[in-house]
């Protein structure tokens, strides 16, 4: 059961979030305010924004317990963010700031046409969705043990907060609410460590002599294969999942967006990338320290605990009052800067690329209204969404997620490189290529469930899924364009028929 003090500072920071919601409210009279904050972000804030939004509280928990109970393997696609951010300062963002653009699908149509911006903005907003409900749960469990409260009450509570603030405050409330959150959530890392290390006989010593002695520091095996989860396909996946991050990810490209200039939009994207590989880095640090506390001291670990768990159960029993609060804000704070970031994205992607595409006399007030009830409407489905997974087995949860990501979230860095860097591929090319992409997805996820027949299975770990599709996308659309060339004046569109920078009117300083 939590302390009073734990309680106090934990609803004292609700308490500030909301608060911010009410005080970003004021200032939103424009749909250019309520999504991108008048564009006026500097770099610094918009960087930190970004780290928050990709440490949600799955990472909080997960990255301890993943060192916790095994080795360093998950960290490697993490270690190609500084590669992937480096070619999207210098290559990507400037597409997305030419012009007025808002969404990251807006792109899309300019480049091939109406049908694959419609695609990839409805697969957005359905991933998302789901996304939110599932990181809303997921942090409602260890917060719902260590409150010792029914889960319901905390994902209720929890979602309403987010949503209230995002829904009045608009982008400048997510994205001062992340600087703030962000804060919070890498205090929360350190005085885990360091609450850790004093308590071992030898601090630090006996984090990596234990460490060692158990392969805990391991990055995986070397080998290659489809089978396994080597270090290969790891850093494979990494390239490929920053790189749709980076490239079409709405919460990226709308912070891209919202700095006040092209150089502070880089100098974001940079922040982010230097800051993240040490954060996750020192969330892995943390399993390690946990590893070897329990090693030292086994008759403090329940017997059979889980491993996502651990890290809950140290904080509630070993931490002193008011430190354990700041822990538990700081693990709230990783999902809050996630789904508020979410919850803005989908609104800004539902009245833009929906609403505005299709009603094209839609005044600035009408589309400023319709903002703010998407984020009302996708923070009650998420809320409604975590409260019936809930009632689903965690196993289903597991493939169900999977599933969806991989059906509706493959191809897309596909799609955007063979937009950003060929002239031949158009649309016809690129629909076919997604085609056979949709075809081989498909494919693979019946064999990942064993759904095929014996004969037709294939020894592929489903990590390998993204991968295949993506590739299947780019040499079918290559190939296809042979027969069906793009007609399409590519001006501005792709790296070859870029203005170039200096030209610009937009000021870089």
């Amino acid at each position: 059961m939590i302390r009073p003090a734990d309680l106090f500072i934990l609803l004292l920071f609700l308490a500030g979030m909301a608060a911010m919601g009410v005080f970003f409210s004021k200032r939103n009279n424009s749909t250019e305010e309520y999504f991108l904050g008048n564009r006026a972000f500097p770099g610094w804030a918009v960087g930190l924004s970004m780290l928050g939004t990709s440490i949600s509280s799955v990472t909080f928990l997960a990255l301890p317990a993943a060192a916790f109970v095994l080795d360093y393997r998950q960290l490697v696609p993490n270690l190609t963010l500084p590669a992937v951010a480096l070619l999207a300062a210098w290559i990507i963002i400037p597409f997305f700031r030419q012009g007025a653009a808002v969404s990251a699908f807006e792109y899309l149509e300019k480049r091939y046409g109406g049908a694959i911006r419609f695609y990839a903005a409805f697969s957005f907003v359905l991933l998302q969705q789901f996304r939110l409900s599932t990181v809303l749960y997921l942090v409602s469990i260890p917060l719902a043990e260590m409150l010792g409260v029914g889960i319901g009450w905390i994902i209720l509570a929890g979602g309403i907060v987010v949503v209230f603030y995002t829904a009045l405050g608009g982008i400048e409330a997510v994205i001062w609410t992340d600087v703030a959150q962000t804060i919070v959530l890498l205090l929360g890392g350190l005085l885990c460590v360091a609450l850790v290390v004093l308590r071992l006989p030898e601090g630090f010593a006996d984090v990596f002599r234990i460490g060692a002695e158990f392969d805990k520091f391991s990055l995986g095996p070397l080998e290659t294969g489809f089978g396994e989860r080597t270090l290969t396909v790891m850093i494979i996946l990494g390239f490929i999942n920053f790189g749709t991050e980076y490239t079409s990810n709405q919460n990226v490209v709308q912070r891209y967006l919202a700095a006040r200039s092209t150089r502070e939009a880089r100098k974001a994207t940079l922040l982010c990338a230097v800051m993240s590989v040490p954060t996750w880095l020192s969330f892995f640090f943390v399993g390690s320290c946990l590893f070897a506390f329990y090693h030292v001291y086994p008759k403090l670990l329940p017997e059979g605990i889980p491993a996502d768990a651990v890290l809950p159960h140290f904080i509630l029993h070993e931490t002193p009052p008011g430190v354990a609060g700041i822990i538990i804000a700081a693990c709230l704070a990783a999902a809050m800067s996630t789904l508020s970031s979410s919850v803005n994205a989908v609104s800004t992607v539902s009245t833009v690329d929906f609403v505005k595409r299709f009603r094209r006399d839609c005044s600035d007030a009408e589309s400023l209204g319709a903002a703010k009830f998407f984020s009302w409407l996708s923070g009650a489905l998420m809320i409604a969404g975590a409260l019936v997974i809930d009632f689903i087995p965690r196993e289903s949860m597991t493939d169900f997620t999977l599933i969806l990501g991989s059906i509706f979230g493959g191809g897309m860095l596909a799609i955007y490189l063979l937009g950003f860097f060929t002239q031949r591929v158009g649309n016809a090319a690129l629909l076919t290529g997604v085609g056979f992409g949709l075809v081989l997805n498909g494919w693979l996820m019946l064999n990942t469930f064993e759904l095929l027949p014996e004969t037709w299975r294939l020894t592929v770990h489903p990590y390998w899924t993204t991968i295949l599709v993506n590739a299947l996308i780019l040499a079918a659309a290559l190939l296809a364009s042979l027969l069906f060339p793009n007609r399409k004046n590519l001006a501005r569109l792709t790296v070859w028929t870029r203005e170039p920078e200096e030209n610009r009117q937009e000021k870089t300083s």
